[in-house]
């Protein structure tokens, strides 16, 4: 199925030129999921990798936390009146004992992943893993690349324009998996959905990064999916920040080139990828120039090359200059 770009005929206005042509325009439809056949949320999003959205969603309602909670998933049949597929229709079926989380007021917009919620208290769901005691630690050149390694992993960007981006990588800066839509929070709800069908979950060591602002919902599901790292290329929210602090997350805003703003967990973030040299830095066992012995600075006669001993003459007085070589040796007159 590839329906994550439409083909639209419009009219492009360039200054005083007029043209027609075919443009591309990110795909958005409704996604409703079910729980066992009861209606559980309807959410706008970009089709593909849905499987993983409903996982990843229930990931973020804290309702699961590995894939052997999840018996089935699959596209309900007979969507239409007419008894045709949408794919627009999920049946999520979980294991046995598993407690389903409460429907909310069953509309979700691809710009709110929070909407529907009773009040703010039912946002903080709560846990399964501590970001706070991720030991993990960033360099800031391996920070700094991240937002054009997830660039240039957006290929249905490069044909819309339209779509948001979001990525896991390592602490190393290596890409594990980007997912793109037409909402911010499904792009993270599909990576969630990826890590938990993969046996990927909690995603200690990772840092998750989005294309656009930080809010309150994405710092959330970067703490249920164990993530101890959020960057953004723009601004967090207030409680985005708050949440964050909370929870022990690192959070970055504004990252772009080598400029960032870390509003929590600084002491993730140190200035050079372990075990590389910084300026002027010593290793250990290292000798520094001034401490060098006179024959390691070129000033013994194994530095002088083959021949060069011969070759020395007296200067008028009586101190030898060498070759060549600038150095220079008392000796008395034969």
């Amino acid at each position: 199925m590839s329906r994550v770009a439409v083909k639209k005929r419009i009219l492009r206005v360039r200054d005083t030129a007029r043209m027609r042509k075919i443009d591309s325009l990110a795909a958005e439809e409704p996604l409703e999921i079910r729980l066992d056949g009861t209606p559980l949320t309807v959410t706008m999003r970009t089709p593909g990798d849905d499987f993983d959205l409903a996982a990843g969603f229930l990931v973020s309602e804290g309702a699961v936390g590995s894939a052997e909670e999840i018996s089935t998933i699959r596209y309900c049949a007979g969507a239409t009146v007419e008894g045709q597929n949408t794919y627009n229709v999920l049946d999520v079926r979980l294991a046995p004992g598993v407690t389903a989380p409460e429907p909310r007021n069953f509309y979700t917009t691809s710009s709110c992943g929070v909407c529907g919620k009773a009040s703010l208290e039912a946002v903080r769901t709560v846990a399964r893993w501590s970001a706070g005691d991720d030991p993990v630690e960033l360099a800031q050149p391996v920070v700094a690349d991240l937002p054009d390694r997830l660039r240039a992993a957006q290929r249905v960007f490069d044909r819309t324009g339209g779509l948001h981006a979001a990525g896991l990588f390592t602490a190393d800066g290596e890409p594990l998996c980007v997912r793109e839509d037409v909402g911010r929070h499904n792009a993270v709800d599909k990576l969630l959905g990826w890590a938990l069908r993969n046996g990927q979950l909690p995603l200690r060591g990772t840092v998750l990064m989005v294309s656009g602002r930080a809010s309150f919902e994405l710092v959330q599901k970067a703490v249920m999916g164990g993530v101890p790292v959020l960057a953004a290329v723009s601004a967090p929210s207030s409680l985005a920040v708050e949440l964050a602090e909370e929870q022990g997350l690192t959070l970055i805003g504004f990252l772009r080139g080598s400029s960032m703003n870390v509003y929590t967990g600084e002491h993730r973030l140190v200035e050079h990828r372990p075990g590389e040299q910084r300026p002027g830095e010593q290793r250990p066992g290292e000798q520094r120039p001034d401490e060098q012995r006179p024959d390691e600075q070129g000033l013994g006669p194994e530095r002088l090359g083959p021949g060069r001993l011969g070759t020395e003459r007296l200067g008028p007085t009586g101190v030898t200059s060498g070759a060549g070589n600038g150095s220079a040796g008392a000796r008395s007159p034969g």
